[in-house]
């Protein structure tokens, strides 16, 4: 097996259509692969597309009861021995972010300590090439929906930054629904040396319009972010901007906060919503913070800095009001008793799959065969924090 940069190399010269195919001869010539399948995670995070040409040949498999679902979710391989032919199943994953699963068949004997961790270094590989690749190709994009998305939900997948990361002082995951037909709610993140950037969006309205209003706030605060301003100075000219293009007939919910990530100190700008929980020693509790006018809504509005700070074990979660006005069929909302429980019943998984673990418990909730009315965004942060200098 050539080494890793050998790997890389390979696939940057390939044309971005072609990386499968590169990797399928890589590994059928380096290891005798008897087959080599790339499954990419749906919008929904709940099933994994084959990727096929022409696209959809293959059905999806679920993520939740099947082999390479097991490697998706616990981001460790899994292997399936069938006696004359073992499969190894490898996530494909960047900075946390999960992308999908390679499926590789080898004959029996192949499948040594070495090459499993050669097989992960090819994995590793792949998905960076492969977020490379999709700035040229609508290929993976495609393969990913097992449904056709609205136009607007199309404008806001390509609004966000991932569906997870992680750094060592932190892991982070989000999921939007209905996934295939979002409106205006989003979320946003970026990381530096010593900042995780976060924002939350509670969009108003439904269809283009929304995805219209959430893309006009978010660039502008990325705009204002990217300047080098602060937490105050980047809602203030997103305010500005959502105003000026709509003189307050529509506005934005928007939570913005800065975590330092070597105290644990997080400041935040509350423009309105959404809302807060913190699962601190088995225990779950709103975080108060005190809300502020949504971006928007008037002319030259002020706005405020709070801050708060976080633990190490410390787990946040930020919820839209699609999630905690959600009402039972006896009338009671969400946010009441329920999200507490789902925070607590999902505090041994990992981050990237708490929101899709309390969209599932929120649809429980709802009732059965009652459609949602609203879109909902949950966003799960766990800190570690970074060790005191000289520890």
């Amino acid at each position: 097996m050539p080494p890793s940069d050998s790997v890389e190399r390979i696939l940057r010269a390939a044309a971005p259509h072609e990386l499968l195919d590169e990797i399928r001869a890589l590994l059928v010539a380096r290891h005798g692969a008897l087959s080599v399948e790339l499954l990419l995670a749906d919008y929904s995070m709940t099933r994994l597309q084959p990727l096929t040409t022409p696209p959809h040949a293959a059905e999806p498999v679920s993520v939740y009861s099947t082999a390479p679902g097991r490697a998706f979710g616990a981001q460790e391989p899994y292997l399936v021995d069938g006696g004359e032919r073992v499969v190894v199943h490898l996530p494909v994953s960047v900075r946390g972010d999960r992308l999908g699963v390679l499926s590789v068949t080898l004959p029996e004997g192949a499948v040594t300590p070495e090459a499993r961790d050669e097989l992960g270094l090819v994995a590793d590989a792949f998905g960076h090439e492969l977020l490379v690749a999709e700035r040229d190709t609508d290929l993976f994009r495609q393969a990913r929906r097992t449904d056709r998305l609205t136009l607007a939900a199309e404008m806001q997948w390509q609004l966000l930054p991932g569906r997870s990361c992680a750094r060592p002082e932190y892991s982070l995951g989000a999921q939007l629904e209905p996934a295939y037909a979002i409106y205006g709610d989003s979320f946003d993140w970026s990381t530096s040396a010593d900042h995780l950037f976060l924002g939350v969006n509670n969009g108003m309205g439904d269809g283009i319009d929304a995805a219209l209003l959430t893309n006009l706030a978010v660039n502008a605060v990325r705009n204002a972010r990217r300047a080098g301003l602060g937490l105050v100075d980047q809602a203030s000219l997103a305010d500005q901007a959502v105003y000026g293009q709509y003189r307050g007939e529509r506005h934005l919910a928007m939570l913005l906060l800065d975590f330092h990530l070597d105290t644990g100190r997080v400041d935040l700008v509350d423009a309105g919503s959404p809302k807060v929980w913190r699962l601190r020693d088995g225990n779950v509790e709103a975080v108060e913070l005190e809300a502020q006018l949504p971006l928007g809504m008037f002319e030259d509005t002020v706005y405020t800095c709070q801050d708060f700070r976080v633990e190490p074990g410390d787990r946040l979660v930020f919820a839209s009001d699609g999630v905690y006005d959600v009402a039972s069929p006896a009338g009671e909302s969400y946010s009441l008793r329920a999200l507490a429980r789902a925070v607590t019943s999902t505090r041994l998984l990992p981050p990237s799959q708490v929101p899709g673990a309390i969209l599932e418990h929120l649809a429980g909730h709802r009732g059965a065969g009652v459609e949602s009315t609203d879109d909902a965004t949950v966003v799960c942060l766990d800190w570690v924090g970074r060790p005191a200098r000289g520890a």
